[in-house]
Parts: structure tokens; C-alpha cells; sequence
């Protein structure tokens, strides 16, 4: 019998990290995904980029908008409870709209 092991932890134990005075974020890492919990500041832009891997937010509490794409042409308000997946290679940027708490 094979046994895979796994991970059992609470956010709480999960080292908060500060990026800078308006982002921290607590991060948990598997063998081939990433879950974080980050807290943007109101008026907060995450910058245009893109990167390989889908991205799925989770809006937990305030509100993003969120533009996609080079001319930032597509745009999309988020609040709490609401999910959008971020297809791979896509252009995006956020702002946080009050205090965010996202995942």
C-alpha cells in the first residue's frame, strides 16, 4: 500500500509577510500549486503582468477591479464571494477598492 503524505495547516500558522506598506500576504506551497492569502490597502494597483500558471482570486471581503489584457479594454468588478479564473499568458492588473482581504 502506498501512502502519499500531506499537509494539514491553519492560516493563522502561516508566516504573514509584508511585500510593502500596502501588500502582505501569508503563502502555502505544494509540490505543483500555490494558495495565498493576501491583504491589499484601498487604492492599492497591482501592476499589468502575466505569467504561465491560471490564476484563480477569491474575493474574501472589499472589493477589486480587476483589467485585462494590454489595452486594459476588459474590466471587472469583484466582491466578496466572487471567483474569476484568470486564464495562462493573459494580461491583468488589480485595484484593491477598500482594505481586501483575496485569495
Amino acid at each position: 500500500m502506498t501512502t502519499t503524505s500531506f499537509q494539514s495547516i491553519n492560516w493563522n500558522d502561516v508566516e504573514l509577510e509584508t511585500v510593502n506598506p500596502n501588500m502582505q500576504r501569508r503563502i502555502v506551497t505544494g509540490e505543483r500549486m500555490t494558495v495565498a492569502r493576501i491583504y491589499l490597502r484601498d487604492g492599492f494597483l497591482v501592476p499589468l503582468h502575466s505569467h504561465e500558471n491560471e490564476q484563480i482570486t477569491q474575493v474574501i471581503s472589499g472589493r477589486m477591479r480587476f483589467a485585462f489584457g494590454d489595452d486594459r479594454a476588459d474590466v471587472l468588478e469583484l466582491g466578496p464571494g466572487d471567483v474569476v479564473v484568470i486564464p495562462s499568458n493573459l494580461p491583468h492588473e488589480a485595484l484593491a477598492i477598500g482594505d481586501v482581504e483575496e485569495m
